[in-house]
């Protein structure tokens, strides 16, 4: 069946009392309680009731608020035909209580009955439910007609009015609802992306220090078991020892990092520089604060190129150039050449490969390659 504006429910947010103002639940709970009061009083003030017949009115009262909260109930459960019978028991006792002499609490009913009915059923139901409750009340109340029409005319406008006012506060609670999902999945998010980067800062460290170190800790084993000398062996430990104070270093530099406590790009070169013989740094363009994650970039990949250079080509000059463009900061690393060293099988092959990725998660690029001498790495990074 197809769903339109005739047959459509009232949505569940705008048929509850979710999103409903403190001031306005009280207004309504005050404007219950005065019908309520008018009803008892009126029947327990009319003459024609005595004994049981009083009674009787009372426990057509009770009965009939039972009734009003089970079509509360199965509306805004969206269920049609209970929510038909429990309407049609309350037009039915308004009936018998204007038959039996209660006529105003029958009144009333019958007004309740045609707002409810606009409000909270759809409307190819609610329409002919609030035509026979406004139809019996115009049928039995006594004013000029005129006044009768007017009253019936303005029922049905202040159900509709009202059913409009639900909707639209249905409709914030969902836009709501939607808002706080998507606020929770962007904090999850970031969550991810803050673990990620963690990640990748504690692989960048095991990368550039651990498997160094491995390498020489297993030439040095492979020295003592062939008996090698023991200048040779200690050269081994002592470069292994060299390795662990760099990856301390690194360390120490991927937690500032992830602080937001690290300090200015250009000093981090020249103490890298410092430290690497046979290397300079250049850097050009106007100087500018870069994001963290920007920044993190440009020292790992300027140490992953040393390393490299130390790992391939020992000796070698090392020039690099820091250029500061207007919307792309540029890293270019290149040496001069060399002999192959030691180390050159050392590591998994993936420091390059790591930074490319890192890169472009930035929305930048790494080209690495040979040169006119050695090897070059460029690293652009927007900022």
């Amino acid at each position: 069946m197809t769903d339109t504006a005739w047959t459509r429910w009232p949505s569940r947010e705008a048929l509850s009392r979710v999103g409903v103002h403190k001031a306005r639940r009280l207004l309504t709970r005050v404007s219950r309680a005065i019908a309520l009061a008018v009803i008892v009083a009126t029947t327990l003030m009319n003459a024609e009731l005595h004994g049981w017949a009083l009674a009787g009115g009372i426990a057509g009262i009770v009965l009939c608020g039972f009734l009003a909260w089970g079509f509360w109930r199965t509306t805004l459960e969206h269920r049609l035909l209970p929510s038909l019978g429990l309407l049609a028991l309350l037009l039915t006792t308004a009936a018998v209580g204007q038959g039996v002499g209660i006529r105003i609490p029958a009144l009333v009913l019958w007004c309740g009955c045609a707002v409810s009915a606009i409000e909270r059923l759809p409307l190819a139901a609610a329409l002919p439910a609030a035509a026979v409750a406004l139809s019996a009340y115009a049928a039995v109340n006594d004013d000029v007609w005129l006044t009768t029409a007017a009253t019936t005319v303005g029922l049905a406008l202040a159900g509709y009015v009202l059913r409009l006012d639900a909707e639209a506060r249905g409709s914030a609670q969902r836009l709501l609802t939607q808002e706080r999902a998507a606020r929770a999945a962007e904090t999850e998010s970031a969550a991810l992306a803050e673990r990620a980067r963690i990640a990748r800062e504690i692989h960048d460290v095991l990368a550039h220090s651990l498997s160094a170190q491995l390498v020489h800790l297993e030439a040095a084993r492979l020295l003592i078991e062939r008996g090698a000398d023991r200048e040779t062996i200690l050269e081994r430990v002592v470069a292994a020892r060299g390795m662990a104070r760099d990856g301390l270093a690194e360390t120490r530099q991927a937690l500032s990092a992830l602080r937001g406590e690290m300090s200015p790009l250009e000093d981090f070169l020249g103490e890298l520089v410092t430290a690497t013989d046979g290397a300079d740094v250049t850097v050009t363009g106007e100087r500018q604060p870069l994001p963290a994650e920007a920044s993190q970039a440009v020292r790992r990949v300027a140490q992953e190129a040393l390393t490299n250079v130390r790992k391939h080509a020992p000796g070698a000059m090392i020039h690099i150039r820091l250029d500061y463009g207007r919307h792309e900061v540029t890293l270019d690393v290149r040496d001069s050449g060399g002999k192959p060293g030691e180390l050159r099988g050392s590591g998994g092959g993936y420091g390059l490969l790591g930074m490319r990725e890192r890169a472009e998660l930035l929305g930048g690029s790494l080209d690495a390659g040979p040169g006119e001498e050695g090897f070059v790495v460029t690293l652009k990074v927007p900022v």
